[in-house]
């Protein structure tokens, strides 16, 4: 458990969307940090698992972080010329702390641009949709490996040591994204058959369902 934590003490939090706890997380490692680090180390971990936000809104988080005293900076010296450098305050820690502990546990969310494009499978055709399952293996081949490598690359680092698990965690959910792509592209052909055996419209070829409405009985939808 961390040390000096109150599990008992509640803090009241400010309104801060997700990603401002984020980069506020990034400077719990130990290190202080530019918003240029903020960024990379966005890209090298937290893009495998949520999101890496853009240099903007690293920024415009800092910033908002600093208006409620939740991290501080000073101007350090750089390669070519001075940076500003960000540090968590107590009251930063504090309440980034009870974030963890006390936040909803929401629903991930789930916005498959390939799956978009099987569900309209019936507007395609069957090689370009297996065309788009093999790009989107290629990059979930690419993810796998990032994710192997930085899980790789932690392991020796006790202050990363859940950072290190998370790693494992999206390597592990790279691979099975694979897996059920490659069950989708060997799908692919049976369903455009199946799919060929529905009744079309004249004009338009669109499928002219069965039994119209069926998804408004609230019993298809439990």
């Amino acid at each position: 458990m961390p040390e000096n934590s109150d599990s008992s003490a509640e803090i009241e939090l400010p309104a801060l969307p997700a990603t401002a706890w984020a980069v506020l997380g990034t400077l719990t490692f130990g290190e202080e940090l530019s918003g240029y680090d903020i960024k990379t180390w966005a890209d090298w971990s937290l893009n495998y698992f949520y999101w890496s936000p853009s240099f903007s809104q690293v920024y415009s988080e800092l910033k908002r972080l600093e208006k409620h005293g939740y991290v501080r900076s000073r101007s350090t010296p750089g390669d070519t010329r001075r940076r500003r450098a960000y540090s968590i305050t107590p009251e930063g820690l504090s309440a980034l702390r009870e974030w963890t502990r006390t936040a909803e546990v929401d629903r991930p969310t789930l916005k498959h641009s390939t799956l978009l494009h099987l569900w309209l499978g019936h507007l395609n055709e069957p090689e370009n949709l297996k065309a788009r399952v093999r790009k989107h293996i290629e990059q979930m081949v690419e993810l796998r490996d990032g994710a192997a490598t930085r899980a790789a690359n932690s392991s020796d680092e006790p202050s990363w040591a859940f950072a290190n698990m998370v790693m494992h965690w999206s390597r592990r959910h790279y691979e099975a994204e694979i897996t059920m792509a490659e069950e989708l592209l060997e799908l692919i052909d049976s369903t455009a058959e199946r799919y060929e055996h529905a009744a079309k419209q004249l004009g338009t070829g669109l499928p002219v369902p069965i039994d119209p409405g069926r998804w408004k009985d609230r019993t298809n939808r439990s």
